[in-house]
C-alpha cells in the first residue's frame, strides 16, 4: 500500500510580497523608462565634450550634493519605517516617520535653493553651456518630483494617523512609499552623473 505524502504548510513557497498596487508600478516602471533614457542622453553628450563636461562639474558644490544625498537616504528608511510600523499597528510611529520624511524632503528643496542661488550668482545658468543645461533641467525634473512626493508624504502622514491597518490601507501606504523610493533611487543616480562620474 503507498502512502501518500503530507504536504505541510511550510512545503508550500510563499509568492514574493509585491507592495503597493499595480498602477503605482506602471507608473514607475514608465518613470524609469524615461529617465534612462535622459541618463542616456547625458552620457552621449559628455562623450563628445568630455573636457567641457569635467570642467564644468568642477563647479557644483558636491558637499551639498551629498547632503541631499543623505537626506533622500534618510527619508527613504524613514518611509519604509514607517510601514513597517503601519503593519504593526502602531499609527504614532507611523505618522511621525512619515513627518519626518517630510521634513527632509523639505530640506533637500533648502538646500537645493542654495545650491541653486549660489551658481547663479556665478553665472552658471542654463544658458552656460551643455552641461549646465543638462544639470538645471534633470534635476528641476527631479525637484517636481520631490514636490509631488511631499504632497504623498504629507497625505501618508495623515492617512496613517488614525491607525486601523487593514490590508487595503497598508497596500495604499506600499503604494505611495514606493513612489517616494522612485525619488530617492532617481537623486541618487542624479548625484552620480552630475557630481562624480569623471571627476578626479
Amino acid at each position: 500500500m503507498t502512502v501518500a505524502p503530507i504536504r505541510t504548510r511550510a512545503s508550500t513557497p510563499r509568492a514574493p510580497h509585491v507592495p503597493g498596487e499595480v498602477g503605482i508600478w506602471v507608473f514607475i516602471g514608465g518613470d524609469l523608462v524615461l529617465f534612462s533614457l535622459l541618463f542616456f542622453l547625458f552620457l552621449q553628450y559628455r562623450a563628445g565634450e568630455e573636457t567641457l563636461f569635467t570642467e564644468s562639474q568642477r563647479h557644483l558644490n558636491q558637499a551639498l550634493g551629498l547632503v541631499n544625498t543623505l537626506l533622500m537616504l534618510s527619508s527613504s528608511w524613514l518611509v519604509a519605517s514607517a510601514v513597517q510600523a503601519a503593519r504593526r499597528q502602531q499609527p504614532p510611529i507611523a505618522s511621525r516617520c512619515f513627518a519626518a520624511a517630510f521634513a527632509c524632503g523639505a530640506g533637500f528643496i533648502v538646500v537645493k535653493y542654495f545650491e541653486y542661488s549660489k551658481g547663479i550668482r556665478a553665472s552658471f545658468t542654463l544658458n552656460t553651456n551643455d552641461f549646465f543645461m543638462f544639470y538645471y533641467v534633470y534635476t528641476g525634473i527631479h525637484l517636481i518630483h520631490v514636490v509631488i512626493g511631499m504632497g504623498v508624504l504629507a497625505t501618508l502622514m495623515v492617512y496613517s494617523h488614525s491607525g486601523g491597518f487593514t490590508a487595503t490601507k497598508v497596500e495604499n501606504l506600499e503604494s505611495g512609499a514606493s513612489f517616494w523610493h522612485l525619488v530617492d533611487l532617481l537623486w541618487i543616480v542624479l548625484f552620480a552623473l552630475l557630481y562624480l562620474v569623471g571627476r578626479s
